[in-house]
């Protein structure tokens, strides 16, 4: 991980795990897959790996088989948990700490995009971030719908750039997961990994990124003290 100061135009900020609390509605949708497919003692904490797996483009065969589901059943559990995932995290999602004074901060400093790898449109994304109060803070929000080519594909990073007329040279990518690192990196974009997700500072570190932080709510003091 590099030291030196970072100079940026515009943030292209990743939603799950970096702004909103991504632990509390994958083990409410493992809880309504395990009761819709009437399961008997499944971990609920497999939520959280299926969502580790999903984020990093991983089969799902060693999780299934670790909580003691067959592979036969695999596809049918990823459906009622995804099905689950999406209804829930629309409307029960939560900030986490200290995001909203965060953001009003950078917001007036840098241009920010929010880009999410969730598969659906942007209008329910914007409805969650009205309910979240977080609306105002973005100038662009991408969903998965919005390219032909989601994460890990660097697509939607470099379309965000052109959208907002600045450099992809010029942006900072901030996210939680690998992928996240990977495709700014393939992007040309520099690269802010945040510890508030699913992945481990190990993990983040091997994909060496500009800067490691615990979470979004200290990005301000970094950036705005190398301007």
């Amino acid at each position: 991980m590099t030291k030196h100061r970072m100079k940026v135009k515009a943030l292209l900020i990743d939603l799950d795990g970096t702004i909103v609390n991504i632990t509390e509605p994958c083990i409410e949708a493992a809880k309504e897959a395990t009761s819709t497919l009437r399961f008997q003692k499944i971990d609920v904490k497999i939520g959280l790996e299926i969502a580790k797996k999903l984020q990093s483009n991983l089969s799902l065969d060693e999780t299934f088989a670790k909580f003691g589901i067959d592979k036969s059943m695999g596809k049918e559990f990823l459906k009622a948990f995804l099905d689950a995932w999406y209804t829930i995290v629309t409307v029960e999602s939560t900030a986490l700490p200290k995001v909203h004074k965060t953001l009003r901060k950078l917001s007036k400093h840098f241009q920010l995009a929010l880009i999410t790898r969730r598969n659906m449109s942007k209008e329910l994304i914007k409805r969650e971030l009205k309910r979240l109060g977080l609306t105002q803070y973005f100038k662009l929000i991408m969903t998965s719908q919005d390219v032909e080519k989601p994460k890990p594909s660097p697509l939607a990073f470099v379309k965000a750039a052109n959208h907002l007329n600045v450099s992809i040279h010029d942006c900072a990518v901030v996210g939680d997961s690998i992928v996240d690192i990977q495709a700014a990196k393939s992007a040309g974009a520099k690269t802010i990994a945040v510890l508030s997700g699913l992945s481990s500072r190990e993990e983040l570190e091997a994909e060496n990124p500009d800067l490691i932080i615990e979470n979004i709510s200290t990005l301000s003091q970094h950036l705005l003290e190398s301007r």
